[in-house]
Parts: structure tokens; C-alpha cells; sequence
């Protein structure tokens, strides 16, 4: 008979924390030393561990990854988008792992023309060549068409090295700098803006202005911002008459603008900083046109004059409303396009200008067919422009692309994504359900499953995805590789929980700082709720998350683990205590206006009351796969580390397992490739399945 493995088990050294009278006890601290060949053995342990459990599996996982990519046209192309005289677009070939940017010359009628000779860019494959892992940052051809700016990670840590390449000779010029974050070109194609980070709190903090061909040294710091909350960056409006810098916290923007065709003045103020507000301007014909959540949290549109955009020369032009927060802007020569949220769902109105005027009486509205969709605005890059691109899919349909007539208000599918594999859209439904939480907040929930496989009689395994951190609202998209999970009978669930900005920023501040805890019984309201209606088996529930996600997971597993019978985690901020309590680290100070500071007493109470890490407790957990990568640079590869060593003490059910894996050459997101990061959901799902039973 076979031995079985034996998990591995982390050494225990004190290391105590004294606050506010209180002691935080962190017996693996040492684990954070990623120079340890301690630490790395550990995790190579833990792999191996991962690797034995999962033994047996291989054949599902190969079936598993062979089936997703049957889903995925390997050889494709993007839809060709303007930028100038050119069209841009990527390909990717099949085999390769990353994808060819690419451009052809537009014709006559600026039209584009298939039959013109295709130019490479970049290849990122190429880039890629002998290294594990690669990650395109920015990228922006230049004015005149003939330089592209490009940065690039070829280790995980989203540490980003600035190229200038010369497109007539494909030479790259000395012209580079280190940890680099957004790129602005000015309009002579002679010089760079640019963003940098601090060392070693990674917090885009200052912005250079270069002259190509001129020696690093002689760069122009142009802005240092001081705020440890805030991070800069540098851009233009469409019209490409301004180059503007950012400054932002998670609550509050202040911007500073130069006209492009004299960028060696100094930036002018837009308008100060107010705390607690955020405003996001363009430009068009002397006004700045400003989405702004000062006098309400859904958002209005002002004007501001050029010669005077303090906030004493605003003029409202579109005012907030009650319930339908105003997420985007977009600002052309003839028309502007808001992008809406409407009881958790996009709407895009399209407004005209009458003689310089915007008409905001009778706006257009794009209408979409389905119950649970996301759209959005897509590339669009003309200023002068007479319709534009919106993306739109569901979770039944795949993605789109359409061209919007502004003139006669027509919808143009100019590309659906093709999924092969035989897939029918007919076979799939999606809902979109309402689940009452404490004090009666309802909470959007979105599914989808297989027709055939349903029947709403609580016989199915269900699968709840969440997050609800940073205002980020979850996508409501099409997903090939999920039709893996669908396919054998799971219900997909996408829980639209507080403190994401599914309904605006008002959904994010009840989930936030000193409300946090409503996060997590949003979701375990949704988990009950869903079973109790009838979607899925008591004990099927499969839940996962990744980042502050992977907090959701934790903290809701610690309040109710009876609930879960399986937990997938990704890269999970679990250590919510110690990380919030060392201000050296990456986002930490950033992170105050989020989760709140721990230096106060009564935010260290609350923080403390929901940590994973700290409320772990011995009792029984459900089976829990935790992945993390060794160079994160946001959530520390030690948090998941730590978290699964302390519980693997305090766990009594050894019939669930408890497993680690950490990916030793990526980041935050994992592989990089796009063959890998298939390889990597394929385990996932066959430790689904075999929990389940399924496999």
C-alpha cells in the first residue's frame, strides 16, 4: 500500500507584537525572509505536498486543459483600431504564449486596408525568449509613428524597465530608465514624460520629463509627490492638446496640465486636492470637462475654463443623480459618451454638441439585450471621431466589439470573439437574482449553467466567486475556460458584494474601512440564499477568490466554515495585521484608506476582529487549495505561507485537505503565458472535481 505524504511542518519562533496593550503573536514570522534557503525549501516542500495530494489527477488535468483550450481560437487577431495614419492590433499565433503587436498603414480614406504590408511592433514572445516569465506594461508609439515606448517585468514583481525602440531600423535606443509606471510623449516625438516608483514602497511617486538622446542624468524631475497615499501618473487628453499629471489616493485626485506644444513649462494646478474627492478631467475647445463626486458620491460633469479651472469657474453641466452613478466620461469633438451604472448593470448615453453646446436634454441610450452583461467604452483614440467602440459580452455571450453611429444611432458588430469547440450560446442561461443581506440591503448575485444540467432542485454543486474590495465591480464576462466547469453541472455564481463598486462608489463605502465586516455576510447571506433557493447542494458549496479576495475567503471561512465544502484562494491577503502594521512595505500607507490604520486603537479592534490570520481557531475547515507566487509585489508570498502553516495546527479534520502552492517564478497574477496560466486553472479545477467527485 502506499505511504500517504505527510505535510510539511514550519518551525515555530515567537515573535510577538506589542499595540495598544495588546499582543499579536506571529510564530512564523522568519518565513518572510525570501533570501532564506530555509524559506524557499519550505515552499519547495510544500509544492511537493501539493503535488502528492494531487497525484492521480494528472490524466483530469490534461483532459482538463486540453478541453479549455478546444474553447480558445489559438491563431487569432484583435480588432484593428485608428491611432493617426495607422491601424494597431495584436495576433496570436497558435503555440506561442504571448501576443505580436502589429499595424498596418490606413488608406487613403483613413479606412482600413487588410492588403497593406503588416508591420511588427513588438513581439513579446521574443521578448520572452529563456525567461519564465514576461509582462508588457506600457505602450505608446510616438506622434510621428516611427519610435515605440515600452516597458517591461520579466520577474513578477511588476518592476518595470522603460525601452525606446526605433521602428524604421527595429534598433533599440540607449535611451531607458528603471521602475518605470506611465509614459506621455510630447507632440515632436522629441521627449518622454514619465512615471517612477519608490524602491521599496513601489508607489509611483515622482515624473521626468527626457529628452531622447540625452544622458539619464540631465532628466528633468518635474513633479514629486510627498503623501505616501498617493501615486502619480502621466497621460493627455484625446485631443492631445494637454499632458497632464495625476496624483491619487483610493479617495482623492488632484491633477496638473501643460499645453503639449510647450512641455518645458511649468504644469499649472487643474484644482486642489479636497480630501474624500476625486475629479477626472479632458479637454475640448478651452474647457476642461470634469467627472467630479464633490457635492454627491454618484458623480456629476462640470466645465471649467482653461485660463481658470479652479473650482470657483465650475459649471455643472451634468448633474449627479440619485441612482445611476456616472463611472466614466469619455469627451469627443462632436459628442460624449457616460458610462452609467444602473442597479449594478452598464449603460452607455451618448450626448451631441449644438453649436459647442452639449445637448444633455435628449441623450441616446445603447440598449443591451441580456439580464446580466458588462459594457464598456473601447479603444477609441480619434478625437474627431463620428462614432466610437464600446466592447459588450455576458455570460453566455461571448465577446464583442461594436461600432456606434452617433448619427443614426446604429450598433455595428465589428467582432465576436469565436469560441470553437462546438459551443452553443443556446445551451447556457444566465439570471441575475437578488439576495437580502443584513438590515435588508439586496445584493445582486449574476449565474449561469448548462440548460440540460439544472433544474433548480438543490442538486447541483455551486460555485461563488467574490471580491468587494477597492470599489472594483466583478466583470459580468464570457469565459471560455469556465464552460469546463459548466459542462459537468456546477452553477457559476458572481456574488456583487459591498465594498465592490458593482452600484457605485456608495456599495464601496459600506464595505470599507470600519464596515468591512459587510463584505463577508453579503456574501455568506448570498452562499445561504442561493443553497436555500434551490441553486446549489448544502454540501457542494465550492467559494473562491484571489487578493482582497482571498481576505473575503479567508474571513468568511473563520465565521462559518460549516457553510464551504471547498475553498480556492489566490494570492490571498490573509495577514491583514502585521502587512497593515509595517508602513516599509509595498501599499501598506496606501492601504490606510481602504482597510483603515491599525496604529489607531479603534481601527487596530475592528481590523483585528476580521483578519484570517489572526481568527484562525482549531475545528474543522473545508478542503482549501492557496496559491501564491514567489515575486508578488502586492500581496507578500509570506501571508499564504504563514496562513496555511499556523492552520495546519489548529485544523482537526485531516479528510479535507489543506494545500499550498507557490508559482517561484511570477507575481500577483500568476504565469504569464498563456499556455501556463491554462495549466495552472486546470489544477485548480481538478481539485474542485475531485472534491466534488466529479473527476
Amino acid at each position: 500500500m502506499a505511504v500517504q505524504a505527510q505535510p510539511p511542518v514550519a518551525r515555530r519562533e515567537p515573535h510577538p507584537t506589542h499595540i495598544h496593550g495588546q499582543t499579536l503573536e506571529d510564530d512564523y514570522f522568519w518565513l518572510r525572509n525570501k533570501d532564506s534557503e530555509e524559506v524557499l525549501d519550505y515552499l519547495r516542500a510544500e509544492n511537493t505536498y501539493t503535488a502528492a495530494e494531487m497525484a492521480g489527477t494528472e490524466p483530469l488535468q490534461e483532459q482538463l486543459y486540453r478541453e479549455m483550450l478546444s474553447h480558445i481560437k489559438e491563431t487569432d487577431t484583435s480588432v484593428p483600431y485608428r491611432d493617426g495614419d495607422w491601424f494597431y492590433y495584436t495576433h496570436t499565433v497558435e503555440g506561442l504564449q504571448y501576443p505580436i503587436h502589429c499595424r498596418r498603414h490606413a488608406n487613403p480614406a483613413r479606412e482600413y486596408d487588410p492588403n497593406a504590408p503588416e508591420e511588427v511592433l513588438l513581439d513579446v514572445n521574443q521578448l520572452a525568449t529563456d525567461k519564465p516569465f514576461m509582462s508588457l506594461g506600457a505602450l505608446s508609439v510616438s506622434p510621428d509613428s516611427n519610435l515605440l515606448a515600452y516597458t517591461t517585468d520579466d520577474t513578477g514583481f511588476r518592476q518595470y524597465t522603460l525601452h525606446v525602440k526605433d521602428l524604421r531600423t527595429g534598433d533599440l535606443l540607449p535611451d531607458t530608465a528603471e521602475r518605470v509606471g506611465s509614459i506621455a510623449w510630447t507632440p515632436d516625438s522629441a521627449m518622454l514624460f514619465y512615471s517612477v516608483e519608490d524602491e521599496q514602497t513601489k508607489r509611483q511617486h515622482q515624473v521626468f520629463r527626457h529628452k531622447l538622446g540625452d544622458p539619464a542624468s540631465s532628466n528633468a524631475l518635474i513633479y514629486e509627490e510627498a503623501d505616501e497615499r498617493f501615486n502619480v501618473g502621466v497621460g493627455r487628453t484625446r485631443d492631445r492638446k494637454y499632458i497632464l499629471i495625476e496624483c491619487g489616493s483610493h479617495t482623492t485626485s488632484e491633477y496638473r496640465y501643460v499645453e503639449a506644444n510647450t512641455p518645458t513649462e511649468q504644469f499649472r494646478l487643474l484644482a486642489e486636492r479636497v480630501p474624500d474627492q476625486e475629479y477626472y478631467p479632458d479637454h475640448r475647445d478651452g474647457l476642461f470637462y470634469i467627472r467630479v463626486n464633490d457635492t454627491a458620491k454618484n458623480f456629476r460633469v462640470i466645465t471649467a475654463p482653461v485660463n481658470d479651472p479652479s473650482r470657483e469657474s465650475w459649471t455643472e453641466l451634468l448633474p449627479e443623480q440619485a441612482d445611476v452613478p456616472v463611472d466614466d466620461f469619455e469627451l469627443f469633438q462632436n459628442f460624449a459618451v457616460a458610462a452609467e451604472i444602473v442597479n449594478g448593470l452598464d449603460r452607455l448615453r451618448v450626448y451631441h454638441f449644438d453649436h459647442d453646446i452639449l445637448n444633455t436634454a435628449s441623450p441616446q441610450t445603447v440598449e443591451f439585450p441580456e439580464p446580466a452583461y458588462s459594457a464598456g467604452l473601447h479603444v477609441n483614440r480619434e478625437f474627431d471621431a463620428t462614432g466610437f467602440r464600446y466592447s459588450y459580452q455576458s455570460l453566455v455571450s461571448p465577446a464583442s466589439v461594436f461600432l456606434y453611429d452617433v448619427a443614426t444611432a446604429q450598433s455595428t458588430l465589428l467582432k465576436q470573439q469565436e469560441v470553437p469547440g462546438n459551443f452553443d450560446r443556446e445551451r447556457y442561461a444566465s439570471e441575475r437574482v437578488w439576495i437580502t443581506a443584513e438590515y435588508g440591503v439586496r445584493v445582486p448575485v449574476s449565474l449561469v449553467y448548462k440548460r440540460d444540467a439544472f433544474h433548480k432542485d438543490g442538486a447541483n454543486p455551486l460555485y461563488l466567486y467574490g471580491y468587494g474590495s477597492y470599489g472594483y465591480g466583478l466583470p459580468i464576462g464570457f469565459s471560455a475556460t469556465r464552460l469546463a466547469l459548466l459542462d459537468r453541472g456546477i452553477v457559476y455564481g458572481y456574488a456583487h458584494i459591498r465594498g465592490g463598486g458593482d452600484l457605485g462608489d456608495a456599495w464601496h463605502d459600506a464595505g470599507k474601512m470600519m464596515q468591512k465586516r459587510n463584505t463577508f455576510t453579503d456574501f455568506i447571506s448570498c452562499a445561504e440564499q442561493l443553497v436555500a433557493q434551490g441553486y446549489g447542494a448544502r454540501d457542494k458549496v465550492v467559494i473562491e477568490g484571489g487578493s482582497a479576495g482571498g481576505l473575503l475567503m479567508g474571513a468568511v471561512v473563520n465565521m462559518r466554515p460549516d457553510l464551504f465544502r471547498i475553498v480556492l484562494s489566490h494570492v490571498p491577503f490573509v495577514d491583514v495585521m502585521n502587512t497593515m502594521l509595517d508602513a516599509s512595505l509595498p501599499l501598506t500607507v496606501a492601504e490606510y484608506e481602504e482597510w483603515g490604520n491599525p496604529n489607531e486603537p479603534e481601527a487596530f479592534a475592528y481590523m483585528r476582529s476580521y483578519s484570517p490570520y489572526d481568527n484562525l481557531q482549531p475545528g474543522a475547515y473545508p478542503a482549501t487549495l492557496v496559491k501564491t507566487s514567489l515575486n508578488d509585489s502586492q500581496v507578500m508570498y509570506w501571508e499564504p505561507a504563514k496562513f496555511i502553516a499556523k492552520l495546519r495546527t489548529l485544523k482537526t479534520n485531516h479528510d479535507r485537505p489543506l494545500l499550498l502552492h507557490t508559482n517561484m517564478d511570477a507575481g500577483h497574477g500568476g504565469a504569464s503565458g498563456r499556455y501556463d496560466y491554462l495549466k495552472e486553472l486546470a489544477l485548480d479545477y481538478s481539485f474542485v472535481l475531485k472534491e466534488l467527485g466529479l473527476d
